[in-house]
């Protein structure tokens, strides 16, 4: 993992605001404060609490406190996690069942800031925690930290009045979050490293495999390399849908399938520093296509991720897509004894939506760079491909659904959006 992998954005207008006021001396002043506001979080349609938060981060922060509160389990598949802006709600929902009523019978009150009322028997597992006894601290780590950290960006430079927590490796700070409460910083960590199998960057195997929808060894590739012409220009995968940008929904949909994800987008990075994911521009000059953005994502996944042998591409415009795209993914192209996959849907084939092995990033670069190719299906011609098909329905809107939808035009965005309104209201 990068240093600084997610880290606070004071440029963020939505965390702070600025006040009239008087300084120490008298004087009239104007300055910036941070913006706190509350977020609901439901848990498979049980409120659980309502908390004070910057929100930056609501699907971090939910995650991360449901398993803090011993309310989610480590193994617990994270099947999705929907925030909507405009009510301050956050609803995560799993694989299994969940019942909390005795749990949140009991609480305990705390002094902590922002946080107030713990669940069940949190307090009594504080005795079960053991440090690893081999560990080891440095206090050249500390005085390295302690430089890298109070010299980053951050809203407590900019605003003050609030806490951070980081995540660090020996002398490398590697996620900053910050918050109106500690526990909130140290929450959204904890749920970042869930959701995006964090941990495993120390090269574990990532993942367990043939599981319904269970991450596999697998990097997820979310391309948004391209111009959005029929669009209009500009980052069509920033438009916001249902109060969620297109990117954020195809995250949640991915997220819990991969070991990782990295996203393949051209231009400046920092205005997808908000996602807290790993940006690749394409090495290939000129807008080359989704091939392109594919060998980014494969050469990334080689120098990072060396033990992850396949890539898993997705549209970032497609905000339904299965919830077990990639096992099923790697089921038809296991069985096929095929080299590549992709997926199908109504007779239609996905040329950018499949598996990519690594170990063809050379062909591909030569493919694009010595020969021209751009077109997707002509490249993968060359190779055994596995076209897996699924059904035209998507969970909670019913058949006759494309999970495959792709929201290329206005027209298309007006669809989405009373698809997602239906699946509200149900």
């Amino acid at each position: 993992m990068q240093e600084f992998t997610v880290r606070p954005d004071p440029d963020d207008p939505r965390l702070t605001r600025r006040v009239d006021g008087i300084d120490q001396e008298g004087r009239e002043i104007e300055t910036a404060v941070v913006t706190e506001r509350p977020l609901t979080l439901f848990l498979n349609g049980r409120e659980i609490v309502t908390m004070m938060t910057i929100g930056d981060h609501p699907d971090y922060l939910a995650v991360g406190y449901l398993l803090n509160q011993n309310m989610l389990r480590p193994e617990d598949r994270v099947i999705a996690v929907d925030y909507d802006e405009e009510i301050d709600t956050v609803v995560v929902r799993t694989d299994r069942e969940t019942d909390f009523e005795d749990k949140l019978k009991k609480k305990t009150l705390t002094s902590g800031c922002a946080q107030g009322t713990v669940f069940g028997d949190l307090m009594e597992k504080f005795d079960e925690v053991r440090l690893d006894p081999e560990a080891v601290l440095r206090t050249s780590w500390l005085y390295a930290l302690t430089r890298k950290i109070n010299t980053a960006p951050s809203l407590y430079l900019a605003a003050g009045a609030i806490h951070g927590c980081v995540l660090c490796e020996e002398d490398r700070p590697l996620l900053y979050m910050e918050d109106v409460g500690r526990h909130n910083a140290v929450d959204k960590i904890a749920g970042y490293m869930h959701l995006t199998g964090a941990p495993r960057a120390q090269g574990r195997a990532a993942g367990r495999d043939g599981e319904r929808g269970r991450a596999l060894n697998i990097v997820g590739l979310l391309l948004a390399g391209g111009q959005s012409r029929r669009m209009g220009g500009g980052d069509k995968t920033l438009r916001r849908l249902g109060g969620r940008s297109l990117l954020e929904r195809v995250i949640g949909r991915l997220r819990p399938q991969v070991a990782a994800l990295v996203l393949n987008a051209n231009g400046d990075p920092a205005r997808f520093a908000g996602f807290g994911l790993p940006v690749m521009a394409d090495s290939i000059p000129d807008f080359a296509g989704p091939l392109a953005g594919i060998l980014a994502g494969l050469d990334w996944t080689a120098a990072r991720w060396p033990d992850c042998p396949v890539v898993a591409s997705v549209a970032t415009d497609a905000p339904f897509l299965p919830e077990d795209l990639v096992s099923r993914l790697a089921q038809g192209m296991a069985e096929a004894g095929a080299e590549l996959a992709c997926a199908a849907s109504g007779g239609q084939a996905h040329p950018v939506i499949g598996l990519w092995p690594v170990r063809l990033r050379d062909e591909l670069r030569r493919a694009l760079v010595e020969e021209g190719v751009r077109k997707v299906d002509v490249w993968t011609a060359r190779y055994r491909l596995a076209t897996v098909a699924f059904p035209e329905e998507v969970p909670g809107l019913g058949p006759g659904i494309d999970p495959f939808f792709n929201a290329n035009r206005p027209e298309d965005f007006d669809r989405a959006a009373a698809l997602l309104e239906s699946l509200t209201s149900s």
